[in-house]
Order: structure tokens, then sequence, then C-alpha cells
């Protein structure tokens, strides 16, 4: 019994060294117009990903660039001995969730008010690298 629980914890320890993540909290965009953006590099390649970050003329691709080459650093920490080139990294997902507002009100006709809300969001980049490429 105690070597079968070894052998699952070293699966789980080598199949965490072939992810690695990267968060970016309270990013002050919406959250709708940051996942226009990362729907377009959900699933591809590093490589091919960043050339669409870099390109983009989205305010918010810049961020996510940004991101990306952190979660790429992390991966790179974790796995001293392989080299990226030789990984084939991807994106495995990419999260975009809603964090807090800010409420503020502006004034409306007639002396009524209107809430405007200044919304962030939460993004999750876990990149991941392809199972047949590492030994």
């Amino acid at each position: 019994m105690g070597s079968r629980k070894k052998q699952m914890a070293d699966a789980i320890k080598e199949e965490k060294k072939l992810v690695a993540f990267a968060k970016l909290n309270n990013c002050p965009t919406s959250p709708r117009k940051m996942r226009l953006v990362a729907d377009l590099v959900r699933g591809e390649k590093v490589e091919k990903a960043l050339n669409i970050l870099k390109f983009s003329q989205k305010e918010a691709s810049n961020r996510l660039e940004k991101l990306l080459l952190s979660a790429i650093a992390n991966w790179q920490a974790k796995n001293e001995d392989a080299s990226i080139e030789d990984a084939e990294l991807f994106v495995k997902e990419i999260r975009v969730d809603g964090g807090s507002m800010l409420k503020r009100l502006r004034p409306a006709p007639q002396g009524r008010a209107h809430r405007i809300r200044k919304r962030s969001n939460h993004v999750t980049i876990v990149v991941g690298a392809n199972n047949n490429t590492q030994s």
C-alpha cells in the first residue's frame, strides 16, 4: 500500500512539472474586453500566442503578453534542465474572472444620479508542455 502511494505521488509531481501558471489580479479592464483577447490565444503554442498578442490592437493584449511571459518564466524556473523550444509549450488554459467593482455616481438629468460600475478582472494563464517530448 505504501509503495503505491509513493508511485501516485511521483506521478503527480511529474505532472506538476509539465505545467506552470501566472495570475493577474485586479486588472482595471472589464472582463468582457479581456475575454476577447484571451479567446485569441487559448490553446495556441506559446510562440504563436506571443505574436498574436504583440500585434493585437487591443489594450488588454499588452497585459496578457506580459502575463504569458511571466508564466513561461515560471515554467522555466520549474524545469531548469529542459529548454522551451524542445518542450513545445502551449497555452493550456486561460481564465478571465470578474474582479472587484468600483461604484461611482454620475449626475443625470432632472436631479437624478446614474451608477457607473468600473469593472476589473482576474486572469489566470496555465502553460503546459507536450508530454511526448519530455523524457
